[in-house]
C-alpha cells in the first residue's frame, strides 16, 4: 500500500479559497507593496479610485470602488485568495466614524 499524504491547513484553506494570512500579515504586505509598486504609478491620475492587490503574485486592478477592483484583479488572478484593497490618495478605503481619511502627505 502506497503512502497517504495530508494536506497542511495552509493548503486545505488555499483549496478552498480562504485566505492563507492573518489580517495583520495581509494589512503589512499588502500596504508595502502599494507604497513601494503600485502608488507612484496611479497617485497623480486615479484620486479616490480603489485597488485591490494579490498579495501573492503582485497582480492589481483598479475600479471606482472595491467590489469592482476586485471583479478586475479576479479576471487576471481567478485563485487570488489573498488580496488587499487600498483607496489611491486616502488613509482607507472606508469610513465608518466620519472622520477625514485624506492621507495628509
Amino acid at each position: 500500500m502506497g503512502d497517504v499524504e495530508m494536506a497542511s491547513p495552509e493548503q486545505e484553506e488555499a483549496d478552498q479559497g480562504l485566505p492563507t494570512m492573518s489580517m495583520e500579515e495581509t494589512a503589512r504586505l499588502g500596504k508595502e507593496i502599494y507604497q513601494r509598486d503600485i502608488r507612484p504609478q496611479v497617485e497623480a491620475d486615479h484620486f479616490g479610485e480603489v485597488v485591490a492587490i494579490d498579495l501573492d503574485t503582485g497582480n492589481w486592478a483598479m475600479g471606482r470602488d472595491s467590489v469592482v477592483a476586485v471583479d478586475r484583479l479576479r479576471e487576471q488572478s481567478p485563485d487570488a485568495v489573498n488580496v488587499l484593497c487600498e483607496r489611491v490618495g486616502f488613509r482607507a478605503v472606508y469610513s465608518f466614524a466620519g472622520g477625514s481619511l485624506l492621507r495628509a502627505e
